[in-house]
């Protein structure tokens, strides 16, 4: 008889109680962590240029609100437009790759 091996990870526990092999809530992780990971990637281009939410807001003729919007993880409204806005203000280039998971998700109808 083989031994399951015990955990203390957390976030493996976690994982495997509320995630597992589902197809729909993995995907459904990816999707949160890529908007967490963009909204990192704006606080942190601005934050590392020295600009407040108000003079990008400025710089990209929006307001502050929309910008800190933009820097929530939750915000699901990001635009290639408004990004690519943000980069040039910040003095970046914007680069989209779309990629094959490693594993397929399984495909709804």
């Amino acid at each position: 008889m083989t031994k399951k091996r015990l955990t203390s990870d957390a976030v493996k526990i976690l994982h495997a109680r509320y995630i597992g092999n589902d197809p729909h809530r993995l995907k459904s992780l990816q999707q949160e962590r890529q908007r967490a990971d963009i909204a990192a990637q704006i606080y942190k281009l601005r934050t590392d240029a020295g600009v407040s939410q108000k003079r990008l807001a400025e710089l990209i003729g929006t307001t502050q609100s929309v910008i800190s919007r933009l820097e929530d993880a939750d915000y699901r409204g990001h635009s290639i437009e408004m990004l690519r806005r943000i980069a040039d203000a910040l003095n970046c280039e914007l680069r989209v790759r779309i990629v094959h998971h490693k594993k397929p998700y399984a495909r709804t109808a």
